[in-house]
């Protein structure tokens, strides 16, 4: 049986080591480097994509990013059993490689937003090539990415020799630092490419180069996986035990069905109905699997939490301020925190905390553990909650469908009084505006200025909008425009300019203003930036220190200063730019990635310890497919709940978590630990007693027949004598 073994694998010709190590496994360190560094950074600016490139809302931006990672974690089940079963390790993973690396062309390319303008100006797009593009791409990624997840550790363990255990120990360590190094490196990476502005014939943030880098890396992974080619050992596909599985409950199943009828006797578990056609071993083996898998049944919920971090809370991240000093996060670099804090709470936990707890007397057994690890994921979501109540407070009130709001600037060198009957009266001095929009039932309204004489304007709002009442320096000629009834969209600022003079006017990077009217908004980031106003003959410039979605009307009197500064150019704050720190944001990414500690890594570490020999690879699956249950849920909740305020949702998600987390523990309590080993090796050892045990039966049987022949010989004997 050995010897076939070896010879069904593929060795290469001449080992070569380096430093006691198979040189092959370098090739394996760095594709998947490089594979990590694709997906997460494809991912951490996916939600944006979604909610600011395809302009779906947040629901339906969370839906989508949530049944993408569901699929991906759906998908390593398909590639294990065409690894094991047909193609083997190696030719698994690099053909679906290649399907990975076309996917991720294909995402870049359905984010080059010139290959549809309709307009050279990129106002109309057809967003249905976009769409579809990026749909191709998500589902070629999850193949891949899912695909090639269970068979690169696998194909690295290959490459160690039996003496070779410290070595293969080694390489794990090192392979769980790589994809926490393309993680993190991505998740920083990704969003600055992002950030940057590109396009032909309409400027945009560079999508194509945030998901161009990870396809290049996808790219570049493929090629340094194959280069290793003639190093590897391939070891042969000798079948796979997730098929033998299924194969024994379906038996099992109907085998229980086709015999449940009375007269057939009861069994002590349902599984034994398939010992007519399955090894008694395999059978005990399952029965320990399937316990565990029960245990399964809750664990979604915790992922469901988990993984809202690329989504609700890159949203949430969306509407703070991300200045740290001289530092400024985007909102998708938040998620940096999660690789960060597991690289430092890894070990905090396993050398500090746990020892400590032993010491205290305190049993923290591996499920104690899980149910600590999901209370901390719903105390993170109770934190989110909290910090979305901060923000809400900030957000502007706008117009209701049924209201309208109205603000007033006076760009006259006149004090004004300005009345609206029934009972509004605003004082404004020379360029200045009221400090807050005015909310009215009514569309119809009536302007009246305490001028000589008194001038009365009637004017028709329009419902569910905002606006400003610019006065000139001739009140006869004031006038309406419509003001945003949204944030500034992923941090951005609006800002326009309204020109009171007897000439038009061009302000850099916005446009020729004609007189007495404004310009529309033009979006620009974070930061420090210059603007500079000519009529033609004069010039002069001025910068202004923008924070993250705020709104701004510059007002340019009749009688500017034409000096370095522009002098009495006033700025007007319509809406307020984000003021909760996004620094907020990490008590809730310390108590995730605390519970994802706690949880995930014991959760794993008891699955393995609970499983059979040859079971460990049904129990990961088992596992994944926790994750990809998990995904799914969000996206129902997300189209189902519909809740109108985010901190509700967030306590609904903390509640369902708290509720999952006790009946866990009641399970928890109730579950009794195994040792696989100790049970395979009592099977193993009954299995080889059992011929000894009938051939000792059968030599009593035979040593009682021979000694009844003998007596009824003796018997003859005696009575022949007589």
């Amino acid at each position: 049986m050995t010897v076939k073994e070896k010879s069904d694998d593929e060795r290469p010709k001449k080992s070569v080591e380096c430093c006691g190590y198979p040189v092959s496994i370098f090739f394996i360190v760095v594709n998947e480097f490089c594979e990590r560094f694709s997906y997460y950074g494809m991912r951490a600016v996916l939600v944006l994509y979604f909610r600011y490139f395809l302009r779906w809302d947040d629901d339906l931006a969370t839906s989508i990013y949530h049944a993408f990672v569901a699929l991906c974690y759906l998908t390593p089940i398909l590639g294990a059993i065409v690894a094991d079963s047909w193609l083997g390790k190696f030719k698994t993973i690099i053909y679906l490689s290649i399907v990975y690396a076309i996917g991720q062309i294909v995402m870049a390319v359905s984010a080059i937003q010139d290959i549809t303008d309709t307009n050279r100006d990129g106002t109309s797009n057809n967003m249905t090539v976009h769409v579809a593009l990026a749909m191709i791409g998500l589902v070629l990624i999850a193949l891949g990415t899912g695909g090639i997840k269970p068979c690169v550790s696998a194909f690295g363990g290959d490459q160690f020799k039996d003496h070779q255990m410290r070595q293969r120990s080694t390489f794990f360590s090192v392979f769980y630092l790589c994809i926490n190094a393309g993680s993190l490196l991505s998740t920083l990476i990704t969003p600055i490419l992002r950030g940057q502005e590109c396009g032909i014939y309409s400027t945009q943030k560079c999508y194509p180069l945030a998901f161009g880098v990870p396809a290049a890396l996808m790219v570049v992974s493929l090629v340094v996986f194959i280069a290793g080619s003639g190093m590897y050992v391939k070891a042969a596909p000798k079948g796979n035990i997730m098929l033998d599985v299924s194969k024994c409950i379906g038996f099992a199943v109907k085998n229980r069905f086709n015999h449940r009828s009375s007269k057939y006797p009861k069994r002590e578990h349902w599984l034994d109905w398939a010992d007519e056609k399955y090894d008694k071993l395999l059978i005990a083996q399952i029965k320990m699997v399937l316990k565990v898998l029960f245990l399964y049944i809750p664990l979604p919920m915790f992922w469901t939490l988990f993984d809202q971090k690329g989504s609700r809370w890159t949203l949430q991240a969306t509407t703070m301020d991300g200045t740290f000093g001289s530092l400024v996060l985007q909102p998708d670099q938040m998620q940096t925190v999660n690789p960060i804090l597991i690289l430092t709470l890894v070990p905090i936990m396993d050398r500090i905390v746990y020892p400590l707890i032993r010491k205290c007397g305190f049993k923290f057994t591996p499920l104690k553990r899980m149910t600590v690890g999901m209370f901390l994921a719903a105390m993170a979501f109770v934190s989110a909650a909290l910090v979305q109540i901060q923000i809400d407070k900030t957000l502007p009130v706008f117009p209701s469908s049924t209201q309208t709001q109205l603000k007033v600037v006076n760009m006259g060198s006149a004090q004004l009084q300005v009345n609206i009957p029934p009972d509004t009266t605003v004082q404004l001095g020379s360029l200045k505006a009221s400090k807050d929009y005015m909310t009215f039932d009514s569309p119809n309204i009536t302007v009246s200025l305490n001028t000589n004489p008194v001038i009365n304007k009637a004017f028709t709002l329009s419902l569910g909008q905002r606006h400003t009442l610019i006065i000139p320096s001739d009140p006869n000629a004031m006038y309406l425009t419509e003001d945003l009834t949204a944030k500034p969209e992923q941090g951005n600022n609006a800002v326009r300019f309204v020109n009171g003079m007897s000439t038009a006017l061009n302000v850099s990077n916005i446009a020729l203003i004609e007189p007495s009217a404004v310009s529309n908004n033009t979006l620009v980031s974070q930061g420090s930036r210059k603007f500079t106003i000519t009529d033609g003959m004069n010039s002069c410039q001025f910068s202004t220190q923008f924070g993250f979605g705020g709104a701004y009307t510059f007002l340019i009197p009749s009688t500017l200063i034409w000096n370095e500064n522009c002098g009495n150019v006033v700025t007007v704050e319509d809406i307020q730019p984000n003021t909760v720190h996004m620094a907020l944001q990490i008590p809730q990414y310390f108590l995730i990635t605390a519970g994802e500690v706690v949880f995930s890594v014991t959760g794993l570490e008891f699955s393995y310890s609970q499983a059979p020999s040859n079971m460990k690879a049904v129990l990961q699956a088992g596992w994944l497919l926790t994750v990809a249950v998990g995904n799914i849920i969000v996206l129902i909740v997300a189209e189902l709940a519909k809740l109108p305020d985010k901190w509700a949702e967030y306590v609904l998600f903390a509640s369902l978590l708290v509720a999952v987390c006790i009946i866990f523990s009641i399970m928890a309590y109730f579950y009794t630990y195994i040792d696989p080993a100790a049970i395979e090796a009592k099977f193993k050892q009954n299995n080889e007693q059992e011929p000894d045990e009938k051939e000792a039966k059968e030599s009593n049987a035979l040593e009682m027949e021979t000694h009844k022949t003998l007596q009824s010989q003796e018997n003859e004997i005696n009575l022949t004598k007589i």
